[in-house]
């Protein structure tokens, strides 16, 4: 159910799998998306069999639309349905307060400075990654306090440089952007790499401590891949802050 989990001074980090839940084919089992097709009381299921995994209150766990943009919201509360804004980050002072990004292919950003009390999660597909959303996640922690020398990068499991086939021209267009997500297939073909252009930015922007997962969705069967299958579930990051005792 949890395939990663990390935790650094109060700040922790969890990437799901896409096993432990009640999805039916083709979603088993954890679908977490609540926008692929889904029955919606087993997405709902689904969310809080992963909260509960990770110790977190279902309602405590703010979740976005998600458009491969690059616009960020501050979070203080959960939200109500109606309310879901379409962004691709979120950030929080909160504690306790768990922000979660989907993807089956894209880069789940999380980003947490625990001294400061302010933690990021992103959606980084290629579309987002060009626009700016990892930039913009940092510069909205900047906002609430965040020191990009304080801050904790921890990216999940993505659709790896080796697997992410593209036009040539598109290659090109990416790295005319972000040099750094140029690659190459395993079989010779125009590639991008994601989770290298991320990592890019985020050294740009100060970000030293970063660990990135070394699980290539597209090559997993534990893990739901758009490229791979199309019709598909949707992975979970979790950021969040432990709450402080009173």
């Amino acid at each position: 159910m949890i395939g990663q989990s990390f935790d650094a001074n109060g700040a922790h980090f969890a990437f799901t799998d896409r096993w432990g839940g009640v999805s039916a084919v083709p979603y088993e089992e954890l679908n977490l998306g609540g926008a692929v097709g889904d029955d919606p009381e087993a997405v709902r299921t689904n969310r809080a069999l992963a909260a509960g995994a990770l110790g977190l209150d279902p309602a405590r766990v703010v979740w976005m639309n998600q458009v491969h943009g690059a616009d960020v919201a501050e979070v203080e509360g959960a939200w109500t349905t109606e309310a879901v804004p379409a962004v691709d980050g979120l950030v929080t002072a909160a504690r306790g307060l768990a922000l979660a990004v989907l993807t089956a292919d894209c880069v789940p950003v999380l980003l947490a400075d625990p001294v400061a009390g302010v933690v990021s999660a992103a959606h980084a597909g290629r579309p987002g990654m060009v626009a700016g959303i990892v930039p913009a996640a940092v510069e909205a922690m900047i906002a609430l306090g965040a020191d990009p020398a304080r801050i904790v990068a921890r990216t999940g499991p993505a659709v790896c440089g080796r697997c992410y086939e593209v036009p040539e021209a598109m290659r090109a267009e990416v790295a005319r952007t972000e040099p750094a997500a140029w690659a190459e297939t395993s079989w010779g073909t125009p590639a991008v790499d994601v989770t290298a252009g991320v990592h890019a930015q985020l050294e740009r922007l100060g970000v030293t401590d970063r660990q990135a997962s070394e699980v290539c969705t597209r090559e997993s069967g534990d893990h739901y891949s758009y490229r791979r299958d199309r019709t598909t579930g949707r992975l979970a990051g979790y950021v969040w802050l432990t709450q402080e005792e009173t």
